[in-house]
Parts: structure tokens; C-alpha cells; sequence
């Protein structure tokens, strides 16, 4: 029985898992689209320096790039 539960609770914890970065990557596109760029910046970042092996992770690198050179200019 315990085994049994055990599997069971090992099943339901992969289930809720996704792939967060990626999740984070899109919301924040999202808010790009939406002019939200602070809170887009803020995602980019939580992503980086939560997943940084994430292929989505240099990805928002460079918008966070692009983001900061965006607001350099006049």
C-alpha cells in the first residue's frame, strides 16, 4: 500500500510539472505585446536566473539586451 501511494504521489508531482522556463519566456513575450516591458524585464530576469541552462534562458537574455538598448535610445 505504501509503495502504491508513493508511486501515486510521484505521478501527481511529474504531472504538475512543466517547463517553466518556457512558460515564463512566453508570458513575458506577452507582456512585451501588451506594452508591459516592466514586468516583461522582470520575467526575463526571474527566467535567467532561475533556469539559466534553459535554452530559453539565453533567449531572454538577449531581449533583456535588446530591452535596455531600446530604452538607451531617444
Amino acid at each position: 500500500m505504501r509503495k502504491l501511494l508513493g508511486v501515486i504521489a510521484l505521478a501527481l508531482a511529474l504531472a504538475g510539472c512543466g517547463d517553466r522556463a518556457k512558460d515564463l519566456y512566453e508570458t513575458a513575450v506577452l507582456e512585451e505585446k501588451q506594452f508591459n516591458q516592466t514586468q516583461a524585464v522582470r520575467l526575463y530576469t526571474e527566467l535567467v536566473e532561475k533556469y539559466p541552462a534553459s535554452s530559453y534562458a539565453a533567449r531572454a537574455q538577449e531581449r533583456l539586451k535588446e530591452l535596455a538598448a531600446e530604452e538607451q535610445q531617444p
